[in-house]
């Protein structure tokens, strides 16, 4: 069982995180989701709102994120973002 996320998050731009977490979680069009290690691969589209990602070493990195997609497979979890703060 893994115990850490591998975790990106990008927009058009630039890459505007990268690393390990323990937990992500966003706002998609379904509902507000969280992924933990070993999640069930899932695509969601993202709506106007705030991931948040909690850092293997305990931080907690904020991003507004404004439209996009999030896709989790083999605990790689990729935020692709249309725009961010």
């Amino acid at each position: 069982m893994a115990e850490n996320l591998t975790v990106e998050v990008v927009s058009p731009e630039k890459r505007v995180w990268s690393g390990e977490a323990k937990m992500v979680s966003a706002r998609t069009q379904e509902g507000d989701i969280g992924v933990l290690p070993n999640h069930a691969p899932l695509l969601g589209v993202l709506v106007d709102g705030i991931v948040s990602i909690k850092g293997a070493d305990g931080s907690t990195h904020d991003f507004n994120i404004h439209g996009g997609f999030i896709s989790v497979s083999n605990n790689r979890v990729s935020v692709l973002g249309e725009s961010t703060d």
